[in-house]
C-alpha cells in the first residue's frame, strides 16, 4: 500500500554527482525499484531533469531529502500513482 510511481521535475547543477550517480542512490531507497533520469534542458550551470520513480512503497520525504542531498532541488510532483492493497 502507498506510493508506486513519483514523476519529478527536477534542476540540479551541472558540478556535483552524475545521473548515473543520482539513479544508484535513489534506487537504493527502501521501496524504490526502478529509476529513470532524463535531462529535458541543459543550461550554462544546471539541468533541468524528468526523474520517474517506481516501486512499491516509495517514501516521497527520503527521496526529496537524497535529492537535495545531491545539489538538486524539486520544482514539482508531475505525476504520482498510489495503491491500496
Amino acid at each position: 500500500m502507498g506510493v508506486t510511481k513519483l514523476v519529478l521535475d527536477v534542476l540540479k547543477t551541472i558540478k556535483g554527482p552524475t545521473l548515473i550517480d543520482m539513479a544508484q542512490k535513489i534506487v537504493e531507497l527502501p521501496g524504490v525499484e526502478h529509476v529513470n533520469i532524463k535531462v529535458n534542458e541543459v543550461d550554462v550551470e544546471t539541468l533541468t531533469l524528468t526523474i520517474t520513480i517506481e516501486g512499491t512503497d516509495i517514501d516521497f520525504e527520503k527521496v526529496r531529502k537524497l535529492i537535495e542531498s545531491m545539489g538538486a532541488v524539486i520544482h514539482s510532483v508531475d505525476e504520482v500513482t498510489a495503491t491500496r492493497e
